[in-house]
């Protein structure tokens, strides 16, 4: 028993006392080979012999339980050792980070808006039907929301498709006159070099009394809010359709990369489509319970601006994480 136990007391490390404790303890090892002699012997001694035995596993597995705890302590001690940081040292030299383009793209919008007083609003993004369309001059089966390929839930929930129901949430808690933007997330069944299913939006409200909001005032704001973002660029409203504003128009800015000659990008045209806009709908006034104003929105696609601000091809390599596309932020 003495030399089981120095063999135990003798070994090193964790690994060494694992062979010690197959040697001893497994299927094959001494001690079941000595369980396995209790069939020849005779039944007045088979008692006293199994008893002895016993014991014998007992100090045996107590020696092992303590010398297995001192391994124990010893490794983790020389792991605090080896892992141990001097302070007085100085460090490696730590790179400087950088916002991601589109939240950068993001910030630089909403720092515009804030400067001019516009309040920033936030909703929720699983939103009700009432919100997301009804509200806004979509009741069902209207042909415009199958330019909204939506994602559904089972109880008739929706994931937003454009922030536009946190204009309609802010109408129905606030009394006018109401300047707010709503920037955040939104998502449509849509992936390709230009869309993904997830995608951030800026939209801006600007609601008072009837008589006092105007188109031109739309204008004039877009018009400065545009060059603030891309510089020195022409600026153009083409009429178009939308179910929530009526006049509507599509705004448009001389390409940024051949500075209205023409080129690829912009497919040869000189211009390039970057927003839309349009004086508030009087029926969606009807929905949140207003009377007697006029308002003006507008809705801009965040990655759209990133990519033209930095010259980025395809939309899908903003949410790839690639390092080195985001290393060109520093």
């Amino acid at each position: 028993m003495k030399e089981l136990e120095e063999k135990i007391v003798q070994a090193a490390s964790l690994e060494a006392l694992e062979k010690v404790r197959v040697e001893l303890f497994g299927k094959k090892g001494v001690l079941a080979a000595e369980f396995a002699k209790m069939k020849d012997i005779p039944g007045p001694e088979k008692k006293a012999f199994a008893e002895g035995l016993n014991q014998t596993k007992a100090v045996l597995q107590e020696r092992f339980d303590t010398r297995y705890e001192a391994l124990k302590a010893e490794e983790i001690e020389n792991l605090l050792k080896a892992e141990a940081i001097d302070v007085s040292l100085y460090g490696n030299r730590v790179e400087k980070g950088a916002l991601h383009p589109v939240m950068e793209t993001m910030d630089k919008i909403i720092d515009y808006f804030v400067a001019l007083n516009f309040a920033v609003e936030s909703g929720p993004m699983v939103e009700d039907d009432f919100h997301n369309f009804e509200a806004l001059n979509l009741p069902k089966y209207h042909p415009a929301r199958d330019m909204q390929d939506t994602f559904y839930f089972g109880d008739g929930s929706l994931l937003r498709t454009h922030t536009s129901p946190v204009q309609i949430r802010t109408m129905m808690q606030t009394k006018p006159p109401i300047r707010m933007i709503a920037p955040g997330s939104v998502f449509r069944r849509d992936y390709d070099l230009t869309h993904t299913p997830m995608f951030h939006q800026v939209e801006g409200l600007v609601v008072d009394e009837k008589g006092k909001i105007s188109f031109a005032n739309l204008k004039a704001i877009l018009t400065d809010f545009l060059r603030y973002m891309f510089g020195d660029v022409e600026v153009r409203f083409r009429p178009s359709f939308f179910p929530f504003t009526e006049p509507s128009a599509e705004v448009d800015v001389s390409c940024v990369f051949c500075k209205g000659e023409g080129c690829r990008v912009c497919s040869h045209t000189g211009w390039l489509e970057v927003l839309g806009c349009g004086i508030v709908d009087p029926n969606v006034f009807k929905a949140v319970g207003y009377e007697d104003v006029s308002g003006y929105a507008f809705g801009l696609g965040v990655e759209r601006f990133a990519m033209l601000m930095h010259d980025i091809p395809d939309l899908r390599s903003l949410f790839e994480g690639d390092i080195r596309l985001l290393e060109q932020f520093r």
